[in-house]
């Protein structure tokens, strides 16, 4: 285990009454938000899913806010502390492609089968067996990934404002439990929009005064270059096979292990995602969900990586015992360094709204499987609606609070990014090779679904826990063991499934209309309406367009 997570203990910033005025409207707005979204929650599928009745720009900046986490703050500027501009393969080829894949490809799926989670989709595909291990799975990683965020929340708030981590943990908690138990999805959604915009108002000042302060973009890669060599300002510098570079990764790894296997994994069958897209008004709204947040997320990185890379130069042996600061301070330790009363009450209100969406994201996802897909179809069946609605907001307390049980797990690892991508490794790289390889190959049959999962699942999970940690196999880095680890599980999955459909019987082709490529369910016919084509609603364009822009971003960094 590495050391535990602690920022450092002088970051304590200099607020002041108008940083806490704007951090109390803020949290105000957002208790109203949920009280005005209950009005509209009447049944399970308002609670869970917003009725299917959002429009495709509400759920596509929510879309992109739920993943401006903890993931998104501090991990992807402390990845940028630690292995300079490799950053962007997070984005330009870790996340865009998978989110118009998504688009394009697997929402069709998913909201033509009516379906009201990932899981569900599972059940129609292959089997109870298949889709309860997928449900255990997913509840089990929302609930660690949550904890996540509500940890990252608790010792950003101790360092910067004084308060000890049990309220930190207890206030935020409680107000995420608050608006999303009052409005469900609805005002996790409405709430994920408006924290969307206030963490940008946070961010944005915090780039350009970090810039300025090193001497704009080319002092900044001039002072990286000299104290870290020119790799650290490169996107591909030293990624050749057998070539040290900091991130502990090759081109090979980064392609498959990041670009693929972990990506898609996460945007394609990550749930906390899925579900925005699935409370879209229509399939065409859904389509477009995850291609309208991809171009913020195409130029969100530079957001969190300058500051990163800005802590770098003015720390110059951050993460290291000689510094008093880790990876994960370059964020606050910014904000301490640069940011007056007034933009630093912007600047906190915006962390918190960042965990705060990430968390509520992972909640919201988290009650409608355990509800819907464990509850309802293993437990309570054939109950009235009413009973399910009650029960999700009963389920919703207990997420909350066994998140608040898991928030200190992540305080093992010093760069929380780390251990986010350990746990997708775990959990949704096994789930994808399930999707992808059901949904395209339709000889896989029933029982490879449940086999697959299990042995990419325990794949990843060997490859990481004992032959990495026990130095059986030498890696650089824990992210280029997450890279290995989710190649790993991916083969293991695919392979296994292979093998067992070769063995047992197939679904009936009858049986996998709307569920495999090459078939149609009545839902995924969709027309569009006369009047209704502008360029802006063609998922296709929307697509191709995103892909085309994140490749075009890569040029000035590869040279």
């Amino acid at each position: 285990m590495q050391t535990p997570t602690y920022l450092a203990a002088g970051l304590r910033l200099p607020t002041n009454w108008l940083d806490y005025t704007i951090l109390g409207i803020y949290f105000a707005v957002v208790l109203g938000i949920g009280l005005a979204a209950r009005r509209s929650v009447k049944t399970s599928l308002d609670f869970f899913l917003s009725g299917r009745s959002l429009p495709a720009w509400v759920t596509g900046l929510a879309f992109v806010a739920a993943n401006l986490g903890a993931t998104e703050i501090l991990g992807m500027a402390a990845n940028s502390a630690q292995y300079g501009v490799y950053t962007v393969h997070w984005y330009w080829i870790g996340a865009i492609p998978a989110m118009v894949f998504l688009g394009l490809v697997m929402m069709p799926f998913y909201y033509g089968s009516k379906v009201r989670s990932v899981p569900e989709f599972l059940l129609l595909r292959f089997d109870k067996s298949a889709h309860l291990l997928s449900s255990v799975l997913f509840a089990f990683a929302a609930i660690l990934i949550a904890g996540v965020n509500l940890y990252s929340l608790a010792i950003v708030v101790e360092a910067l404002l004084g308060w000890p981590q049990w309220v930190a943990i207890v206030v935020a908690g409680l107000f995420v439990l608050a608006y999303i138990t009052v409005g469900g999805l609805s005002s996790a959604i409405y709430n994920e929009v408006l924290q969307f915009f206030v963490i940008l108002a946070a961010l944005i000042p915090l780039t350009i005064l970090g810039l300025k302060k090193v001497g704009g973009w080319d002092g900044l890669s001039d002072s990286l270059t000299k104290g870290h060599g020119s790799d650290f300002v490169s996107a591909w510098g030293g990624t050749g096979i057998g070539s040290e570079n900091p991130l502990g990764a090759n081109w090979l790894t980064i392609v498959l292990g990041l670009g693929f296997v972990l990506s898609f994994g996460y945007w394609t069958t990550n749930f906390a995602e899925v579900q925005r897209a699935l409370s879209a008004k229509n399939l065409s709204a859904a389509k477009r969900t995850p291609l309208i947040a991809a171009f913020p997320k195409i130029f969100i990185v530079f957001l969190v990586m300058i500051p990163g890379l800005v802590a770098a130069v003015l720390v110059p042996k951050i993460g290291t015992s000689g510094s008093g600061l880790q990876y994960n301070d370059a964020i606050p330790y910014l904000m301490q360094e640069l940011l007056p009363n007034g933009v630093l009450g912007i600047a906190v209100t915006g962390l918190l709204a960042a965990f705060m969406a990430g968390m509520a994201a992972n909640v919201s996802s988290f009650n409608t499987v355990f509800t819907t897909d464990i509850w309802q179809k293993y437990v309570k069946k054939d109950e009235p609606d009413a009973y399910y609605l009650k029960f999700g907001r009963l389920v919703t307390v207990v997420g909350v609070l066994a998140s608040m049980g898991t928030a200190f797990l992540a305080s093992s690892f010093s760069n929380i990014m780390s251990y986010l991508q350990t746990l997708f490794s775990f959990f949704n790289v096994p789930m994808f090779v399930v999707f992808i390889v059901g949904m395209f190959w339709r000889r896989a049959s029933v029982k490879s679904g449940f086999w697959g999962l299990l042995a990419g699942t325990v794949t990843a999970m060997v490859n990481y826990f004992v032959f990495y940690k026990q130095g059986i196999i030498s890696i650089p880095s824990d992210q280029g063991a997450n890279f290995v680890s989710a190649i790993a599980g991916f083969v293991a999955g695919a392979v296994v499934m292979v093998a067992v459909s070769l063995f047992t019987r197939p679904k009936p082709t009858e049986e996998l209309n709307g569920l495999v490529y090459g078939t149609r369910s009545p839902g995924m016919t969709e027309a569009p309406a006369k009047g209704d084509d502008a360029w802006y609603r063609r998922p296709a364009l929307l697509g191709w367009g995103a892909v085309v822009l994140a490749a075009l971003c890569y040029v000035p960094f590869s040279f």
